[in-house]
């Protein structure tokens, strides 16, 4: 029995890129889809906001030398990339999907207004939000924070490459410890990166809960919509 009724994910955009070294691998695409699809088979309401990071990351150009807004908003760009070619995967597994766009680009989806997003999550259509907050500085961790709070999701999940929350880098320091649980305020005293300060700090101030998770265990995601101590619980 599903503990959540409504979810948002969180993606960095390297999630898509799989076996290549840039850009987006089909085959990731579809294994995220097909687990995605196994959620929705279940009546989980999904919203989803995914990074850009495999075809651009606004502050990386920004930091080589080109202005930060023109490169916030290729980053932006680089999102609705990304979230169409996730749809079109969960389209492949019959799932119905929306992609909703904080920037207006609505020849190839739909601008975001929240009443409609949530009666798209209401009918049982999978929603994925694309072009981070439409606004430059700002990045796609804080447009999850913000797309689960105005939709009324009851957890916010974080997929990684790790299984949860270290002191350090796991993959670097083999002797980095594991926090299984953590409040936010000592995710900000301690600075551990797991998403930028302005996302644990709208995650603070309206109580939303956040589990990290290692998006590579097969089936973790399904465990914890069933409430099973996945990760680590950041509430």
């Amino acid at each position: 029995m599903p503990k959540y009724r409504r979810i948002l994910l969180k993606f960095s955009g390297e999630a898509l890129m799989g076996k290549v070294s840039y850009g987006i691998d089909p085959e990731m695409a579809q294994q995220i889809a097909q687990e995605l699809q196994e959620l929705n088979s279940m009546g989980i309401e999904i919203g989803l906001v995914i990074g850009g990071g495999n075809i651009f990351r606004g502050a990386g150009l920004a930091a080589a030398g080109m202005d930060r807004v023109t490169a916030d908003h290729m980053g932006m760009l680089a999102t609705v990339m990304n979230a169409l070619a996730l749809q079109d995967a969960l389209e492949r597994f019959n799932v119905f999907c929306r992609v909703m766009s904080a920037i207006r680009i609505n020849e190839v989806c739909e601008d975001y207004i929240r009443r409609r997003a949530i009666r798209h999550l209401e009918k049982g259509r999978l929603v994925i939000f694309a072009a981070g907050t439409g606004n430059p500085f700002f990045t796609t961790d804080t447009a999850a924070s913000l797309r689960a709070i105005e939709i009324g999701a009851e957890l916010l999940i974080k997929a990684t490459k790790v299984d949860g929350i270290y002191s350090a880098d796991p993959l670097i320091n083999p002797n980095a410890q594991f926090f299984p649980k953590l409040n936010y305020d000592q995710v900000i005293e301690h600075k551990l990166a797991v998403m930028d300060a302005t996302a644990i700090i709208m995650c603070r101030d309206h109580s939303l809960p956040l589990r990290i998770f290692d998006m590579y265990k097969a089936g973790a995601l399904t465990r914890i919509i069933k409430g099973e101590d996945v990760g680590t619980l950041v509430a």
